[in-house]
C-alpha cells in the first residue's frame, strides 16, 4: 500500500457562502475546484500547515478552528488523508497567488462546479448540514 500523505484544507465561511479555489491548469487535477490547503511538511502541525498554505496561496491569515471532517482518498498518483478544518479569515482579503480562480459559493451551488474527487464526500456533507 502507498504511503499516506497528510493534506489539510480550509472550510472558510463568509456568511452563508464558503470559499473554493480552482487548481492551476498545469498541476495534477488541473482546473478542478478544491478547498484551499496543501501538504503538511515535516515537523509542522496541521494547523501550522494550514496557516502557511493560506498565506502562500491567498495572502490571508486564518484562524484554524475545529475539524469539519477527514477523508482518505487514493488518486492514481498519491494516497491522501485530507483533514478539512473550519477556518475564519483573521487578516487580509483573499488574492489569487496560485489558483486559476476562486469563488464564494452557497452549498446549493456545489453541483455547478467540478471538484477534485477527494472532495466529493465532504461536499455531500456540507450540502446535508447547510
Amino acid at each position: 500500500m502507498s504511503r499516506i500523505t497528510e493534506v489539510v484544507a480550509a472550510l472558510i465561511w463568509e456568511h452563508s457562502r464558503f470559499l473554493i479555489c480552482q487548481r492551476p491548469a498545469h498541476k495534477a487535477r488541473g482546473l478542478l475546484w478544491e478547498f484551499v490547503g496543501g501538504k503538511v511538511e515535516q515537523g509542522e502541525t496541521m494547523a501550522d500547515a494550514l496557516i502557511r498554505e493560506c498565506r502562500e496561496e491567498l495572502d490571508v491569515t486564518v484562524r484554524v478552528d475545529d475539524v469539519f471532517t477527514q477523508v482518505v482518498h487514493q488518486y492514481p498518483d498519491i494516497l491522501i488523508r485530507l483533514t478539512l478544518f473550519n477556518c475564519r479569515i483573521a487578516e487580509g482579503t483573499p488574492k489569487l497567488l496560485e489558483h486559476h480562480d476562486m469563488r464564494w459559493i452557497h452549498p446549493h451551488e456545489i453541483p455547478d462546479f467540478d471538484f477534485c474527487p477527494a472532495d466529493k464526500d465532504i461536499l455531500a456533507l456540507i450540502r446535508e448540514r447547510f
